[in-house]
């Protein structure tokens, strides 16, 4: 049986359908808990499309820390931000309830200190 080589570009290509394929579970996953319209079609898009980069979530939305973050999802997406963990971070928390695990978390450096990481 022949190999078959995936050169840099189609990697590539496959790598940001992939990224948009998370992107659009995020985004179907807060629409849900959207607390209005205006959630639904403006938070959530932008969370999700914050959620495939490579810092953390709270830092790619402008927030100063994680309680910045929590009070904004609590504002737009109160009955999720109900069930988090209290120790969950927010993007290991989307990407669990989609069954996915974030890009960020294959270089992320606290992996032993996140909770129940599927990575360790």
């Amino acid at each position: 049986m022949g190999t078959l080589f995936l050169g840099r570009q189609t990697c590539t290509c496959i790598y940001m359908e992939k990224l948009q394929l998370f992107e659009e579970k995020i985004f179907a996953l807060l629409s849900e808990y959207a607390i209005d319209t205006s959630s639904r079609e403006n938070e959530a898009r932008l969370i999700a499309k914050k959620s495939v980069l490579m810092n953390h979530l709270y830092y790619d939305l402008g927030f100063k820390n994680r309680k910045e973050m929590h009070a904004f999802m609590t504002k737009h997406f109160p009955s999720l931000a109900a069930k988090k963990p209290k120790e969950k971070l927010w993007k290991k928390y989307l990407y669990d309830l989609i069954g996915e695990i974030a890009p960020a978390c294959y270089e992320c450096g606290d992996q032993d200190g996140c909770f129940k990481c599927t990575l360790v």
